[in-house]
């Protein structure tokens, strides 16, 4: 790959493989967003570049990279969309502020916003938990045993 001078803007493109977003947002949510233009949702999503473009030097082009969502989870509750609202802010808060967000106040880190997030949903053994209740559930589905 070449190497870019740090003063050097690259253009970022979205991949029209959307998939993964379509995939992360319940059907209630994508009529809602038809139905309403400018209507918003919020989620974390994961990209990862998938091509990039450069130009000849001199060419009065930007470089242009392009992303593909390969994760997406939508919030669908309300205190799921507050919550990573509030991560959101802080996260920018901490971007604009070189990395420190002491300076603002009583604002609490980052990592504690994201504890806070996580606390409410399922921990990944509880889910494994939950998805080998549904395969022995399915496996044993319309199945009829006799005693005796």
């Amino acid at each position: 790959m070449p190497k870019l001078p740090e003063d050097s803007e690259v253009e970022v493109k979205l991949d029209s493989g959307a998939a993964m977003l379509e995939q992360a947002i319940p059907a209630i949510l994508r009529r809602g967003l038809f139905e309403a233009p400018g209507a918003r949702i919020v989620a974390v999503v994961e990209f990862a570049s998938t091509m990039y473009t450069g130009h000849a030097a001199g060419e009065d082009k930007s470089p242009q990279v392009k992303l593909r969502i390969k994760l997406a989870e939508v919030a669908t509750e309300g205190d799921q969309i507050r919550q990573l609202r509030e991560v959101m802010r802080a996260m920018y808060r901490q971007r604009k502020m070189n990395g420190t967000l002491d300076e603002v106040g009583n604002v609490p880190d980052l990592d504690s916003l994201v504890d806070d997030l996580l606390a409410a949903h399922p921990t990944e053994t509880e889910y494994k938990v939950h998805e080998e209740r549904e395969r022995a559930a399915r496996s044993g589905h319309g199945r009829v045993e006799r005693f005796g």
